[in-house]
């Protein structure tokens, strides 16, 4: 009777939590981001957007800044994190190491035909891609998609070896420090991606003044929102609306889509960023 009692007990409690609200069962929306900019900007830029979920999925937003892509993949595949910000070569890993569990829910329009600038000192006397032969180079992280993989596979594309032709290859960690890597002297030139370009750009960083653009890579898709494996298919679905929500012409959201450099997002799909893993596979990144 009394073992009878506890079963009976014990699947009411299975029945109340199942219909309960998400927010009831899933306290805190832990959030992250590749670290590929530096941890003081990546913060301030999701402050409002953490704002804005809060408020749209009716759950506590926390975001954990790392300090490595690997970081934010485990972090996925080991359900410590439930949403991170993704280059296309990370979503690539992060797909791998899940099993293809991860879940790519949004980009930004701009992800369809993202690019890469490659840049030189202001003086510098090179004009084409094949004047940096000899030179010292600078990447991005190793595991950044717009700062090394694909500038990487269209360097190749171009008769340029970096192993070969390059006098000596650096790794500065994020697009903002390799702007001031070659603006410092410490690489003759480097790579970086368009957005973050941009906006140093803008903000007129002195950093960019010192530097200018000497080609622009060909389009390919990269960043985009990743949910990891098993988040409950209806909190998926009101993130994904919520993203799908943000609208230039209300000045909040505009404020958002500023910092996060977006015109809006859409949707996308796993499939987006297979031309991504063919090209790490090419490069001997993948095995």
């Amino acid at each position: 009777m009394k073992r009878r009692f506890l079963q009976t007990a014990l699947f009411c409690l299975l029945g109340v939590a199942a219909h309960l609200p998400l927010q009831a069962q899933t306290a805190t929306l832990r959030v992250s981001a590749i670290p590929d900019e530096a941890p003081t900007e990546l913060q301030r830029k999701f402050k409002p957007l953490g704002d804005y979920l809060k408020k749209e999925t009716g759950l506590d937003v926390q975001f954990t800044p790392v300090t490595d892509y690997a970081a934010v993949v485990e972090g996925l595949a080991t359900n410590k994190i439930d949403l991170a910000w993704l280059g296309g070569f990370t979503f690539v890993q992060a797909r791998l190491r899940t099993q293809g569990g991860a879940v790519p829910l949004v980009q930004r329009a701009e992800d369809e035909v993202f690019t890469s600038k490659f840049i030189v000192p202001v003086d510098s006397k090179a004009k084409t891609l094949a004047d940096l032969k000899g030179a010292t180079f600078a990447f991005g992280a190793p595991s950044s998609t717009s700062g090394s993989l694909m500038p990487r596979h269209f360097l190749l594309q171009a008769g340029i070896d970096p192993e070969k032709d390059f006098k000596t290859v650096a790794y500065s960690g994020a697009h903002d420090a390799t702007v001031a890597f070659v603006a410092a002297g410490r690489a003759e030139a480097g790579v970086l991606n368009a957005s973050v370009w941009d906006k140093l750009v803008e903000a007129k960083n002195p950093n960019a003044a010192k530097v200018r653009v000497l080609a622009t890579t060909a389009p390919y898709y990269d960043y985009n929102w990743t949910a990891r494996p098993g988040l409950d298919a209806a909190l998926q679905k009101k993130i994904t609306e919520a993203f799908l929500r943000l609208n230039a012409a209300n000045p909040a959201h505009r404020e958002i889509l500023s910092l996060q450099r977006a015109s809006k997002f859409i949707p996308t799909q796993a499939s987006n960023y297979d031309s991504i893993e063919s090209a790490a596979r090419a490069a001997g990144l993948l095995k």
